[in-house]
């Protein structure tokens, strides 16, 4: 059977109302909370590409950086290949990371076949380049490829989320939450954006920015 996709506001709809039929605590998390985000992006290169400028620095300077490479033309996999890691250093990549956007230029990713692939293949491409983890891999899946059944239980967000949600003594680990989250199949990612939202609602009403 094929992988459901979210496509619309319908979706994420439909899938709130089952989650929330099959477990009474995200409907009671979903109280009070605005219509759940879309949060779909455009797939390949370009997203990976952002997605590792991303990590480890804050919002605003990722941003910085890619504005940087927008502005210098340096968000293609050709366009990388056309210049050194010197020149990537120059638009604020650091050693590491200008490696990273080097190695996913050079893995040469079909993109528009990942669509169609089970979503353990799609992680398993994703995370064979260097700088891509299962958590980059399974962001990419949940909003680039619309997926409606992955998850991202290495977030720390929905790790705390869990704890709040379920009541848990402690923030669950990685694979705890992991094996949580079976029972929300086939919508997966809509719990994550219930965990999301109520994560960042929860932390609005404590007065936490």
């Amino acid at each position: 059977m094929a992988e459901r996709r979210i496509v619309g506001p319908a979706c994420i709809a439909e899938g709130a109302a089952w989650l929330c039929a099959a477990e009474p605590r995200f409907e009671i998390a979903m109280n009070g909370l605005a219509p759940l985000p879309l949060r779909l992006k455009p797939d390949g290169f370009a997203e990976l590409l952002a997605a590792i400028v991303s990590q480890q620095v804050s919002v605003a300077s990722a941003n910085a950086i890619w504005g940087r490479l927008q502005d210098a033309d340096m968000t293609t996999a050709a366009a990388i290949m056309r210049v050194d890691d010197e020149a990537l250093r120059a638009l604020g990549l650091s050693r590491q990371k200008a490696k990273y956007a080097r190695a996913l230029a050079e893995a040469e990713i079909d993109y528009a076949g990942l669509r169609d692939l089970p979503i353990n293949e799609v992680v398993k491409t994703l995370t064979a380049v260097s700088g891509i983890g299962v958590w980059t891999a399974e962001i990419y899946a949940m909003f680039s490829l619309g997926r409606a059944d992955v998850f991202a239980p290495g977030d720390l967000a929905l790790q705390e989320a869990a704890k709040l949600i379920f009541d848990l003594d402690q923030r669950p680990k990685e694979s705890e939450l992991r094996a949580m989250a079976h029972a929300w199949s086939p919508w997966r990612s809509v719990a994550a954006r219930i965990m999301w939202a109520y994560y960042k609602h929860s932390k609005q009403r404590e007065g936490i920015r």
